[in-house]
Parts: structure tokens; C-alpha cells; sequence
């Protein structure tokens, strides 16, 4: 007894391919045959016309030559190399699918293996002794779904760089791709140039972002965090920003229906040292277009490559990390404290397990004056521990202060300050009260003025209720307030503390002490305007607009 099971795409083709070729041959034969029997009452009608009307003279022309169908013989070419074409076609999906086939087994048995290591860990000495000889966990049908909790990570970088193909100059696009498992080991990897996206570092930073997803699909993959280095993609894909250009929106909403196949999804923006083995790959693409000028090694120019972006650098334009002589370009580097900084957290060294410290006057040579300030600011708060910081309380200054400076620089200014709790601001100079955190209430002691004053500041009253309203929570060590855009509520506050965004519960060793749950769907993909700018000209998707965001030029470099 049989069941007819569905027919699959590809059986299909080959069915199709078959068919056709089988009527191709046919059809070439048949036409063989017309072709046989044409020429041969071609040569009976001239041979008659040859005997009826002899050539007056002995030296005879030949006769001419037969005609032949040299359509027909075109066509049933070009048919046969597009059958040809389509078989290869074929072919190369069968292996493609079992090479997708053979990485999902794989990754599934190693999801079972790490399990079952995991799980005799786990076990007592007593445990173990009492079942230890007859414990198995075979792997088999309903085994890989063990794993359907463990979240992967995708990798990703589209890349555009001018570069020289044969005689002439030229935009070359190529795409990296690298998805790991919850342990940050490789576990897939794609390399690939990119075709017909111009000079547009958006359109090549999405496909490799839709290719990576899409390889995490044929992987089976059900949790997924990706990984951006690329500030404008990240707003875009997180709904944050809206695209202008129809072909970049065209883009993320193809991202945002992949997103949507997996059980949860997240983002995450990262430095560019974070995913510079995708970076490599995409670089290795776009090396393998290009032609390498034969003259290269007499160039007077001394080049350096940076081991993040895989670029050849002038020496001029790479940086040295003071201490540990680390070096990377300027643009890697002016990303990395970028990321950093935005993250607040002090930059440091890219170079993985390297602490060294970064030398602001060093930065200066590719930080711009504002990213100089704001890197200023965050050493200066790395610096002072949370107990000890204090903030002016004047909303035009707002100085980050230690209780230890102002303390000096009040004592210089007045007698008697540590019992009344009167200080000064070292930057503004204004009088407030250390103990209140409010502007300085003179001939008025604390208790007296908390009775006066029951309701809190007109500005601290609309922070409250701005953050109410949007579901904010506050850091209880730091004070700093945090928003969920998308994710899991696991939090990290700029200052290391991990508590749980539901009830403020604080997380332990990496474990939460409540009994909140770690997601919600809500939250696992946000919610985006599909609109489309219908005033944007589609030819307009190379321009690049600036994306201006809080605190960072969002300027970058020419090689891309």
C-alpha cells in the first residue's frame, strides 16, 4: 500500500526539465528528418535543371549551395541551454538542501550532546552512583526540539567600497555572514557579492541582514539576537526611524516578516570589533572581484591592515592604543567609542581580553570635539562611585560633582558648611542644600522645607509622570532612568547593575531572585510604520541623508 505524498518544488523542476528535454530531442530529430528529405529533393531538382540546360562552356560552376534552417537549428540551441540551465538549477538546489539538511542534523546533535553534558553535570555523586551505569539520552526523533530554547547569534555586514576591477573604478558591494550558538561558536558562514544596489550602504547592510535571517530559517533556528553595527540600520529595523527611500523600505519590511517566523527576535547595536569576523567575510567578497594592480608593491605609500575592518590603512591613519600598542584604524576606532559611549561605559582597548585604558588626548585624533567631551563626561563618572556622585540641582547646569570636590570647594567659600549641609556648585557657582538635592532654602532647615514643600519639583513631578506613562524604570543604584524597547526583561543599567524590569528585583549571578516572567510577546518585535514616503523618488536611495541622534555625529568614513 502507497501514499501519495505532495510533490515538492524541486521534483517538480526535474519533472518539468525531463519533459522538456525529452520533447527537445524529438523535436531536433524530427527536424533532422525534414532536413535529410529537403536536401535531397534539393539535389534531385538541380541535378534535373543541371541536364535539361547544360553549362555552355567545360570549366562549370559548382551548384549552389542548399539552404539550410538555420532558424530552426537556433532555437532548438538556445532551448537546450536553457533546459541545460534549468537542470543545473536543479542539481544545485538538491545540494544546497542537503547541505542545509547535513548543518541542521549537526547543530542538532550538538544542542543534544551539550544537553545531556549539561544535565550529568547536574547530577549528584549520590544520583549518579544509583542510576550513573544506566543513563542514556539517545539522540533521535524529538530530541533537537531539547534546544528550542537556546538563543543564536546572527552575525552581519554589508559592505561598499570603490575599488579597481581590471582598468577602471568602480562600487563593488559583498556580504558576511557568521550565526553562532549561545557559546559564540560558528556554527554556519556566508560569504557573497552583491549586484545592482549601486553605492548604497543601506540597501547592502539589509540584504546581509535578510540573508542571515534567512539562513537562520533554513537552519531551524526558533530564537535568534542579531547583531548591528551600523547605527541608521538599527533604527530602522527596531522601528525607531522611519525609511524614506521606498527600495530601503521594501528592505526592512522584508526583515520585519522574517522576524516574525522566529519565536523571539531581538536586536542589539554593537561596536564594529564585535562582529569583525562577518566583517572579514564581506571584505573577502568584494577582494574576490577585484584585481590587485601589479605595481602594487612599488607604491611608495607604506599601507598596515586593520585586523577589524580588513582594510589596508596608510600608516597615517591608524591608531596605536597607549600601553598595549594595540592597532586599529581611525574609522574602527571612532566607531568603537561611539558604541561605547552611547552604551555609557568607558571606552577601552577593542582588542578582545584587553583592558587598556584610552587616552583622551591620544582620541582626539579621530574623536570629533563633542564625542571628546562626551568621553570626558564618562571618565569622570566612571570615576566617582554612585554613592558619591552628586548633581547640580539647577536643570540649566546639572554638573556631575563628587561629594568629596564640592565639599573642598564649598569649605573655600563659606565657614561652616558640613553641618547646615550648604554647598556650591563648582561650575555654576549655585548655593543648594546636599541633603535635599534642591536649591540652597536659606534660614530654613531641611525638615522645615520638605513641610513646605510635600510635592516634589515641577521638573522631577513631569520626569515622573513622563516615565509612568511610558513604562520607565529607574536604576535603584544609580538613579538612571531605563526604557524597554525590545528584548527580554533582563536589564543591564549602565552602571552594572542587573535587576529585572518588571518588579526591580535585582539579578544574581546571572540568575533573577523573582518569579517574573523573562518575556513578553509584546516586546520581542516592535511594532513598525510600514508607511511609505510616496515624495521620495526611488532613484534617490544612494543619497545619504544624515542621521543625527542624541548625542553622536553620525558622520562616517569614505570606504564604505
Amino acid at each position: 500500500m502507497s501514499t501519495n505524498a505532495p510533490a515538492e518544488p524541486d521534483d517538480d523542476l526535474q519533472a518539468i526539465a525531463a519533459a522538456q528535454r525529452r520533447e527537445l530531442e524529438a523535436a531536433q530529430a524530427f527536424e533532422s528528418d525534414l532536413d535529410l528529405a529537403f536536401r535531397l529533393q534539393m539535389e534531385e531538382a538541380i541535378t534535373a535543371s543541371l541536364s535539361l540546360h547544360p553549362a555552355p562552356s567545360s570549366s562549370s560552376t559548382p551548384p549552389p549551395p542548399i539552404p539550410q534552417n538555420e532558424d530552426a537549428f537556433n532555437f532548438s540551441t538556445f532551448q537546450a541551454t536553457e533546459i541545460a540551465k534549468l537542470e543545473q538549477y536543479c542539481a544545485d538546489l538538491r545540494l544546497s538542501e542537503s547541505e542545509a539538511k547535513r548543518i541542521r542534523d549537526d547543530l542538532h546533535r550538538r544542542v543534544h550532546d551539550r544537553d545531556v553534558a549539561h544535565e550529568i553535570n547536574g547530577m549528584s555523586e549520590d544520583e549518579w552512583e544509583e542510576c550513573g551505569d544506566d543513563f542514556e539520552r539517545p539522540f533521535g526523533e524529538g530530541s533537537s526540539n531539547r534546544g528550542s530554547n537556546e538563543t543564536f547569534r546572527v552575525y552581519f555586514k554589508g559592505l561598499v567600497s570603490e575599488a579597481r576591477v581590471g582598468n577602471s573604478k568602480g562600487a563593488l558591494a559583498g556580504i558576511g555572514v557568521a550565526i553562532c550558538d549561545s557559546r559564540d561558536e560558528l556554527i554556519f558562514q556566508l560569504k557573497k557579492p552583491l549586484l545592482g544596489i549601486g553605492n548604497s550602504r543601506r540597501a547592502a547592510e539589509a540584504k546581509a541582514l535578510i540573508e542571515g535571517l534567512n539562513a537562520a530559517i533554513a537552519l531551524d533556528l526558533k530564537r535568534v539576537v542579531f547583531y548591528c553595527d551600523y547605527f541608521t540600520i538599527y533604527q530602522l529595523v527596531t522601528g525607531r526611524w522611519l525609511a524614506k527611500q521606498r527600495k530601503i523600505a521594501t528592505l526592512i519590511n522584508q526583515v520585519t516578516l522574517l522576524r516574525k517566523k522566529f519565536l523571539y527576535s531581538a536586536s542589539s547595536f554593537v561596536s564594529r570589533n564585535d562582529i569583525k569576523f562577518a566583517f572579514k567575510l564581506a571584505r573577502e567578497a568584494i577582494v574576490s572581484q577585484t584585481e590587485r594592480a601589479s605595481d602594487s608593491i612599488s607604491a611608495k605609500n607604506i599601507y598596515e591592515n586593520c585586523v577589524i575592518c580588513v582594510e589596508d590603512r596608510d600608516v597615517s591613519q591608524m591608531f596605536s592604543v597607549d600601553g598595549c600598542l594595540h592597532r586599529y584604524c581611525f574609522s574602527c576606532m571612532k566607531q568603537h567609542v561611539e558604541v561605547k559611549l552611547l552604551h555609557g561605559m568607558v571606552p577601552k582597548c577593542p582588542h578582545e581580553g584587553c583592558n587598556s585604558d584610552l587616552e583622551i588626548d591620544s582620541c582626539r585624533k579621530f574623536l570629533t570635539l563633542k564625542l571628546v567631551a562626551i568621553m570626558y563626561q564618562r571618565m569622570k563618572e566612571d570615576s566617582i562611585p554612585v554613592t558619591e556622585k552628586v548633581y547640580c540641582p539647577y536643570p540649566k547646569c546639572s554638573a556631575l560633582m563628587s561629594k568629596v570636590e564640592v565639599l573642598e570647594h564649598s569649605k573655600k567659600m563659606f565657614v561652616i558648611v558640613e553641618p547646615s549641609g550648604l554647598r556650591k556648585c563648582t561650575k555654576c557657582g549655585g548655593l543648594f542644600c546636599i541633603n535635599c538635592k534642591v536649591p540652597w532654602h536659606k534660614k530654613m532647615s531641611c525638615l522645615s522645607y520638605k513641610r513646605e514643600n510635600p510635592t516634589p519639583l515641577a521638573e522631577d513631578a513631569k520626569l515622573k509622570t513622563l516615565a509612568d506613562r511610558n513604562l520607565w524604570r529607574q536604576c535603584v543604584k544609580c538613579n538612571h532612568m531605563i526604557e524597554l524597547a525590545a528584548g527580554c526583561y533582563h536589564m543591564t543599567c549602565r552602571c552594572g547593575y542587573e535587576f529585572c524590569y518588571t518588579c526591580g528585583a535585582e539579578w544574581k549571578n546571572k540568575k533573577a531572585t523573582c518569579t517574573c516572567p523573562l518575556w513578553d510577546e509584546d516586546y520581542i518585535l516592535d511594532d513598525e510604520d510600514e508607511d511609505e514616503d510616496e515624495e521620495e523618488d526611488d532613484d534617490d536611495d544612494d543619497d545619504e541623508d544624515v542621521d543625527d541622534y542624541d548625542e553622536f555625529d553620525s558622520d562616517e568614513d569614505d570606504y564604505y
